[in-house]
């Protein structure tokens, strides 16, 4: 693709050889939105821009929104349905474009409402899904975020009959950021992707969030390519990686070193595009000024990253195939099969408490550092995973494993001279 779109500005820096870093930035104040935007396309990188919006209107509390607003308090996002159309436009005036596009990322579980906001203030890129953005983050049941799933991808296709091109991020890669084996995330990413394309999208990312181990990452990035090629062949599609969503490093070594490490993971597999994290992420929200300084560290570190290198098969690929082609089995229609997917246990998140998710799987980081599962519940992977069916994980061990990866980077920041908490000065 190398119109206007999203994906077009994704893969003509892809084919210049240049890797497209991105904010989680969103800011409630239309003056400091915009602000924020402009330091984002004058960061001298290749970036798209970042309007996520607030809590309340994730959840479709529009009246809390505007009585917030009313009262002068802070949101910690952008409200864009309370907004009148015409103050976003004046947020993008100038700024969003074919040069620079700008994504809107919400975490709803029925964003319909979200999506007409968007477009009518002349956007056309957001990111989500029907399990990605209701298992972690809602109480909503599956089958109804499905639905609203479904009126959300039309409403998104309708642009096409205008001569756009909308572009949907599948957040499947990121289920509860963190604990969750590269298997399951690479499936459901790829499930999201079909159900996108049934709906009537030909322009979409498929994400995956960076794990505890560089090399199981790159497995799992690679699954996530194979898969894609198979399942999404008559379809623009890229590969978004996120840094690290779990629990981060507390000193700005560890932290940075941690996104290096992600944007180096980035051009060694491919992915076209990053969502960085800053050197705060484990004390506070982040500064626009310190978005900025983690997006030139991850174009930096990338710059200076080789692409390609041997991969390992440690069994991502079988796992995520098996877990795609058995849920696909269950319904010519991809919504259909996701809802009896997950009230058969064929999708079923560790850890993750909403009320339709079967709770009978976990996972545990093992002593190479690698993700690993210790319990499979109905997952379809029998004769692929030989997981530990003893006793439950202790909270220790669940602390231990949630803990790896801030551990492992500051231990290694801490062992070099001179490195010291980001709140220690």
């Amino acid at each position: 693709m190398s119109d206007g779109s999203f994906g077009g500005f994704v893969a003509r820096a892809a084919a210049e050889g240049e890797l497209v870093v991105q904010p989680r930035m969103g800011l409630g104040d239309p003056a400091a939105m915009r602000a924020g935007l402009a330091a984002v396309r004058g960061s001298g990188v290749r970036a798209v821009g970042t309007i996520t919006l607030d809590s309340f209107t994730r959840v479709g509390d529009h009246d809390a929104v505007r009585a917030a607003l009313a009262a002068g308090d802070a949101l910690n996002g952008y409200p864009i349905v309370a907004y009148p159309r015409g103050t976003t436009r004046e947020v993008l005036r100038g700024l969003a474009g074919d040069a620079f596009p700008v994504q809107v990322r919400h975490g709803s579980a029925r964003p319909q409402d979200i999506v007409v906001a968007l477009l009518e203030a002349g956007l056309h890129a957001t990111e989500g899904g029907p399990l990605s953005y209701c298992l972690p983050y809602s109480r909503v049941p599956v089958a109804e975020a499905v639905r609203a799933w479904t009126e959300s991808c039309l409403l998104l296709a309708e642009l096409r009959d205008r001569g756009g091109e909308p572009h949907l991020e599948s957040f499947g890669g990121c289920m509860m950021g963190q604990l969750c084996p590269p298997g399951l995330l690479v499936a459901i990413s790829v499930l999201e992707g079909v159900f996108f394309r049934r709906h009537g999208l030909g322009s979409m990312s498929l994400s995956y969030a960076q794990q505890t181990h560089p090399g199981q990452d790159a497995e799992a990035v690679r699954a996530l390519r194979v898969l894609a090629a198979e399942h999404l062949s008559d379809v623009d599609w890229h590969v978004v990686l996120y840094t690290y969503m779990g629990v981060f490093p507390r000193t700005r070594r560890g932290a940075s070193a941690l996104l290096e490490q992600a944007a180096e993971l980035a051009v060694r597999t491919g992915a076209e595009r990053l969502i960085v994290k800053t050197t705060a992420e484990a004390h506070r929200i982040p500064t626009v000024a310190e978005n900025v300084a983690a997006l030139r560290a991850a174009s930096a570190a990338a710059a200076r990253a080789e692409p390609g290198g041997p991969v390992e098969d440690t069994g991502v690929l079988a796992e995520a195939r098996a877990i795609v082609e058995a849920v696909l089995d269950l319904a010519p229609d991809p919504g259909v099969a996701l809802v009896r997917a997950v009230e058969r246990g064929y999708l079923d998140v560790p850890y993750c408490l909403h009320p339709d998710n079967a709770g009978r799987t976990r996972a545990v980081v093992d002593r190479t550092g690698r993700l690993r599962w210790s319990r499979t519940g109905s997952l379809p992977l029998a004769g692929l995973v030989e997981a530990t069916t003893g006793a439950e994980i202790t909270s220790t061990e669940l602390l231990r494993s949630l803990s790896h990866v801030e551990r492992t980077f500051d231990d290694a920041a801490l062992d070099r001279v001179g490195a010291h908490p980001v709140g220690s000065g």
